[in-house]
């Protein structure tokens, strides 16, 4: 089977029109099948603060309980998602805004690190890939938003969309496809160290920058789910911006 590319694209990015533009301009020009996995962002924790809900964070990943559970759908299935379609269907391709409870295209557990209680928020345990290979054999790129259907409770999670990405990738292997490369755009040029971008990183270099400092903040999440992309039988992962999306950035490597 021909290799789907799974790109992951964050909410904090997808908030600057411009950048929103090149990515769909991109997406449509692109020669292979494609899945888009999209985050929220700011967008979220702004709908939060307007039902005076607080934002709070584990980890890295945000506390959900079930009534902010209800915002971030509303935000991250329907003005986020729908905005990124609309955009790449105005680019010529033709797309089609999902999210995992869809079809019931992406299952999950409840995410519990550490034992920590985080509420609605998930990690990916399945995946339809036959439905994902039915829409692109359509011509359709599915988009899709982080929030995957509750495998024993039948309830929508929030899933961190890096998260979500390295899931839809491991599940398309798990399936016998052919190993797909996961590629995280935002608008970093890939991980920088020392003011330069490296081109090649391994495994041990990774955890060594982390431990330094060298690489910090919302750069740990993303080295770390390229890493467990790679684990997980993905053929390669990268971190980009738009302009090195067809062979620049970050090369990650166990």
């Amino acid at each position: 089977m021909e290799p789907i590319t799974v790109v992951k694209v964050g909410g904090n990015e997808l908030d600057a029109p411009e950048f929103l533009e090149g990515l769909c301009t991109m997406l449509a020009a692109f020669a292979g099948p494609l899945v888009l996995i999209h985050g929220g962002g700011k967008e979220i924790t702004g709908a939060l603060e307007r039902y005076d809900q607080p934002s709070r964070f584990i980890e890295g990943l945000r506390v959900t309980p079930p009534e902010s559970m209800a915002v971030m759908e509303m935000v991250v299935c329907g003005s986020v998602n729908k905005r990124i379609v609309a955009k790449l269907i105005t680019a010529g391709q033709p797309a089609l805004g999902l999210s995992g409870v869809d079809l019931g295209l992406v299952r999950c557990a409840p995410h519990r690190p550490k034992g920590a209680d985080l509420g609605r928020v998930g990690e990916v345990t399945r995946v339809d890939t036959v439905a994902l290979r039915t829409l692109i054999a359509q011509g359709w790129l599915p988009v899709i938003a982080p929030v995957a259907l509750g495998e024993e409770d039948g309830l929508a999670y929030n899933i961190n969309a890096d998260h979500m990405a390295l899931g839809v990738a491991a599940g398309l292997t798990r399936a016998g496809d052919a190993p797909s490369e996961v590629v995280f755009v935002s608008n970093v040029p890939g991980v920088m160290l020392d003011g330069q971008v490296i081109a090649r990183l391994t495994a041990t270099e990774i955890e060594q920058g982390i431990a330094s400092g060298a690489i910090s903040g919302g750069m740990i999440p993303k080295v770390r789910s390229a890493l467990a992309a790679l684990k997980s039988g993905a053929s390669g992962a990268r971190i980009t911006n738009l302009e090195g999306f067809a062979e620049g950035g970050t090369r990650i490597t166990m």
